[in-house]
């Protein structure tokens, strides 16, 4: 009996990776129809149409992952084909920067290299940093570094780098590695030109599925990291045209990373000192909340599911306000979540996402419940129960 079971589990499992396999091959042959995502985010156009004949470029839509284990991702992945069309190299870019602009800009970058990609090593931070800029020469992205790098960080829709909006910003860097990808990011604004990747404006690990991936070229693998461009004329050297903004905006999440960004810091910590009210907090996705303890600082929150759970720190943030001690705990099943304390087992496995901070001991923690969402690190997930 127990061979014929393992022979049982042996054909199944084979069989599930043919289905992964035949799954990115499909993935491969209908990716210009758009079967991915959705269709607006495609644009198929000739390599060669004249920039006279062109519509809008494409629009840039919030990240949403497949829901597929870690494991299977990577299978799926291994099965879509990179493109055989040529991978030029992008032009080299210089910033036409100085003073704050300059230093603010080079530390956005910093940031996303190091935030993205510092466990990938040298070449996987340049990938990103090449990334970044690709991006800012193309029409349909800001025309700014930090512009770029934070765009859709501040919207109910998504962001568009997952650590600048995951709560992955507010862990302390490695200085060792923070050093290691400002280098990396003060070369590629002085020209340095990150070969591999091309004129690739999008990637993604590859233990996740992100619905667009099937509708660009898959164009290169660094580390964990896969590249992609746009399908036609969008994804050809022509497209990169766009010129850079030259002023630098403060970005008030990277105020405890850059001194040249505080400013924004300032203006932040003035608006976190107003009163969030309930009505407030139901339109950043909580659809209701509860506050639970006496001292007012924990939270009972029904989450709304449409919000994407990448915006539910952004929430937490603001019930929590200036806070020393702050507990906030979400569920999207409101039949699930708890009335009060003590919180039972039950509710506990049901937990969408939580936030701890303890400013006494400098701890501060945010997680996701992977089984309800995929996370690109699995630090960010919560231990089963």
């Amino acid at each position: 009996m127990l061979t014929q079971h393992r022979d049982a589990r042996d054909w199944l499992a084979a069989a599930f990776v043919v289905l992964l396999v035949a799954a990115g091959i499909w993935a491969a042959q209908v990716r210009s129809a758009g079967f991915f995502g959705d269709a607006s985010t495609v644009v198929q156009l000739s390599e060669t149409a004249p920039p006279g004949s062109l519509p809008p470029a494409p629009p840039v839509e919030p990240v949403r992952y497949a829901e597929v284990a870690p494991e299977d991702a990577v299978k799926i992945n291994e099965a879509v084909p990179f493109s055989t069309a040529p991978n030029p190299a992008a032009k080299p870019f210089r910033l036409a920067a100085g003073g704050d602009d300059q230093t603010r800009a080079v530390d956005c970058l910093t940031a996303a290299a190091y935030y993205e990609a510092a466990t990938e090593g040298a070449d996987g931070m340049r990938a990103v940093a090449q990334v970044v800029i690709n991006r800012l020469r193309h029409p349909a992205f800001p025309k700014t570094i930090c512009g770029v790098v934070f765009q859709g960080s501040e919207r109910t829709t998504g962001c568009q780098f997952t650590f600048t909006c995951d709560g992955a910003i507010a862990r302390a860097p490695i200085p060792s590695l923070w050093r290691q990808a400002r280098e990396v990011a003060a070369a590629a604004l002085k020209g340095k030109v990150y070969k591999p990747v091309g004129h690739s404006t999008h990637y993604h690990t590859n233990w996740v599925v992100p619905y667009w991936s099937g509708s660009l070229d898959k164009v290169a693998q660094v580390g964990t990291h896969l590249f992609f461009r746009w399908q036609g004329w969008w994804g050809t050297p022509g497209a990169f045209r766009s010129g850079y903004a030259g002023s630098e905006a403060p970005i008030a999440k990277m105020a405890a990373l850059s001194p040249a960004h505080a400013g924004a810091e300032e203006m932040q910590l003035a608006e976190a000192e107003k009163p969030v009210s309930p009505e407030q907090l139901k339109d950043r996705g909580a659809k209701q909340l509860k506050i639970v303890s006496p001292g007012g600082d924990a939270f009972v929150v029904v989450l709304d599911r449409k919000v994407p759970a990448s915006q539910y720190p952004s929430l937490a943030l603001a019930a929590c306000g200036e806070k020393e001690f702050c507990k906030f705990m979400g569920w999207t099943d409101a039949d699930r979540a708890p009335k009060g304390f003590p919180i039972t087992d039950q509710a506990h496995r049901a937990l969408s996402f939580s936030y701890l901070r303890n400013r006494s001991n400098g701890f501060e923690k945010m997680l996701w419940n992977c089984k309800e969402f995929t996370r690109s690190d699995p630090a960010q997930c919560m231990k089963a129960l």
